[in-house]
């Protein structure tokens, strides 16, 4: 392995001891955290300026805490124009990179590989009338990229952003950003009428309830839409969350019709299979 440096971590999650740099990785600095439950946060870093990626994308990141740093793959949350790298992660005890990446401050360092990947790339996609974004969790965060990607609205008359999640505070990400959207001035009047946020939890009271498989069966989500039920000559879908969540959607949008596409050979739906621990 070749390294280009070496870094002293600040904060003790990340240990004290110094640590080289490998050479085909960037060592970014903590800007922003926020912690929402005690199972998901949001934080950002600083862009190097040779960094370009596709919005919605993921990439590898890790911590400068040991000799050989663990990289988990996380999808960029922050559209390709921003000055910052933004990422909405989960909390786990016990995991190999979440455990000590939740205890992150405002001037730690990340470390993020040089190259990011990933399907759910407008790309991916042919041209359609409606693009639905599936998501659960902490797979809400390409799609915080891609809404505010104007080519997104150049590509696709109306955006469906679904957001499932277990508890009504789990929502807040996915609120805020769409606050965010309509606010922005680049994609802020892009939006207007077009963008659609249709949430629901699955463990306590709230507006909507149930799984979006269950609510797609049924029928439901659309009648609460006001949209026909999906097609292939109108409709294109994208798909993040957990694997449960990945097979049973791509099961039912198959079902609709809609075949699976990659960057190499666009076609009407498209899932990300990388995962955080």
């Amino acid at each position: 392995m070749t390294f280009v440096g070496e870094v002293t971590p600040s904060n003790p999650a990340t240990s004290s001891i110094v640590y080289p740099i490998p050479a085909n990785v960037f060592a970014e600095t903590v800007t922003h955290v926020e912690h929402y439950t005690d199972r998901l946060f949001r934080f950002r870093i600083t862009r190097p300026a040779s960094f370009r990626f596709r919005s919605g994308e993921f990439v590898m990141i890790g911590l400068p805490n040991a000799e050989r740093p663990v990289f988990r793959a996380y999808s960029i949350a922050s559209p390709s124009w921003d000055e910052e790298v933004e990422f909405f992660s989960i909390k786990v005890q016990g995991g190999p990179l979440t455990e000590h990446l939740q205890k992150i401050k405002v001037g730690d360092m990340v470390l993020m590989r040089k190259k990011p990947t990933g399907t759910l790339v407008n790309d991916a996609l042919i041209p359609g009338k409606r693009l639905y974004m599936f998501s659960t969790g902490t797979g809400i965060a390409p799609f915080a990229s891609l809404i505010r990607d104007p080519e997104t609205y150049e590509k696709f008359d109306q955006v469906i952003l679904t957001h499932t999640c277990r508890e009504v505070a789990e929502l807040k990400y996915g609120q805020d950003l769409i606050k965010l959207c309509s606010e922005d001035p680049l994609v802020g009047e892009f939006t207007k009428g077009r963008l659609v946020h249709y949430a629901t939890v699955t463990r306590e009271p709230y507006e909507r309830t149930g799984r979006i498989t269950d609510l797609m069966r049924s029928g439901k989500v659309f009648e609460d839409l006001g949209v026909p039920p999906i097609c292939p000559e109108h409709d294109r879908g994208m798909i993040c969350g957990s694997m449960e969540m990945l097979n049973e959607t791509k099961e039912i949008l198959e079902g609709f019709g809609l075949e699976e596409g990659s960057n190499a050979r666009p076609s009407t739906f498209v899932v990300e299979r990388a995962f955080v621990d």
